[in-house]
């Protein structure tokens, strides 16, 4: 059966208490999960904690996670280190590092998720986990490849702005993608349909599919990661 694009929002997350042992709730949507995928994902995913609120502090045994702040500021701590986060920045965090996440601001703090399998033993090599950090402002940052920091499979993360009208084509040949709208709004043609993106809505591209989007006339933001496959090329 050939594969089929996967669309998902946040308007209707679920109540998770107690997240990592913390008190209180986190507002939680999965977006794409590994079924229905080819490349090494576990999931995508987006949260939310309102002020005061408490993501719990976890070692991370088995899968690597890649965090990008959405809305509001606080404050990760990787490895028992506080840094300073807010709307914009990415975490970086890598298998056998723990780290937690806590909302110092007076407004909600959101989240992006892109969580990905530790590689087996023997894996690939240059796939080998290296670290945790936070990169400041993904906007100015530009494009990063997540791999020189935590390894594995994810090599492209960034945040695109389309101008009013702008276009952008992406197609899942030897690689597949993920992407977040973070502002503005417009649409995704994928096939004969036309599917209306807004803040809070996702696509993620399986292996042979694509989507052309078109940003409506506030523009189009949103956060783009790209996954290679085994063989497979940048796309």
């Amino acid at each position: 059966m050939r594969s089929a694009v996967v669309v998902a929002d946040t308007g209707a997350p679920a109540d998770v208490h107690g997240v990592h042992g913390a008190a209180g709730v986190t507002q939680w949507a999965c977006l794409a999960r590994r079924a229905g995928l080819t490349g090494a994902w576990e999931a995508v995913e987006w949260a939310r904690i309102p002020a005061g609120g408490v993501s719990g502090e976890h070692l991370h045994t088995r899968t690597r996670e890649v965090y990008v702040l959405l809305a509001g500021e606080g404050e990760v701590t990787l490895d028992g280190r506080p840094y300073p986060v807010r709307a914009g920045d990415a975490v970086l965090t890598a298998v056998g590092t723990r780290h937690g996440l806590r909302n110092t601001g007076a407004g909600p703090l959101e989240w992006l998720v892109i969580e990905l399998p530790a590689d087996p033993v023997g894996g690939t090599k240059g796939s080998e986990d290296v670290g945790s950090t936070v990169v400041a402002d993904l906007r100015r940052s530009g494009p990063l490849d997540p791999s020189a920091v935590i390894g594995g499979p994810l090599r492209l993360l960034r945040h695109v702005e389309l101008a009013p009208g702008g276009r952008a084509e992406l197609a899942a040949d030897g690689v597949e993608h993920t992407l977040f709208v973070t502002g503005g709004g417009g649409r995704a043609g994928i096939g004969g349909l036309r599917v209306p993106l807004r803040a809070g809505t996702a696509v993620t591209l399986p292996l042979g599919t694509a989507v052309g989007l078109a940003a409506g006339p506030d523009g189009l933001g949103y956060v783009h990661a790209e996954l290679t496959l085994p063989g497979g090329e940048r796309g």
